[in-house]
């Protein structure tokens, strides 16, 4: 049997508003939901990006810590994008650009190319090619 990809990822965000003003302009696109859970533990806008995978922003009706997102805690440490190659990543860098988003430019590896920025909670997160791409 294969180990199934990934369906969604949701984030916990300290401001719905402003995240959700953010990535829409990130993604270039508005939440397909942005409704409160069904138990109303908590409220989510959904993001569908390309290939059918789903991105949430959850906020936790005021439960959430308030702390700062660090990659150093146990936990999420970045979440990628993909993208179909290096030409592609360098539109993405002029996007962000566009975007007031500061990052870090491209950086090179074996394993691949990515530029990585953040949200407004410290999120990490990265545009990636594969090698080769």
């Amino acid at each position: 049997m294969a180990f199934p990809g990934l369906q969604h990822v949701a984030i916990t965000v300290s401001d719905l508003p402003r995240s959700t003003k953010w990535y829409s302009a990130l993604f270039g696109a508005e939440p397909v939901l942005d409704e409160d859970e069904e138990g109303g533990r908590y409220h989510h806008a959904v993001y569908a990006l390309d290939g059918g995978t789903l991105f949430g922003l959850h906020t936790h009706q005021g439960r959430e810590s308030g702390e700062r997102f660090a990659e150093e805690r146990t936990g999420l440490d970045h979440v990628a994008f993909g993208v179909g190659s290096h030409a592609e990543l360098e539109e993405w860098v002029q996007k962000l650009t566009e975007l007031g988003i500061a990052h870090e430019g491209i950086k090179k590896a074996h394993y691949g190319s990515g530029v990585s920025f953040r949200d407004p909670d410290n999120i990490a997160l990265e545009f990636f090619a594969a090698p080769g791409s």
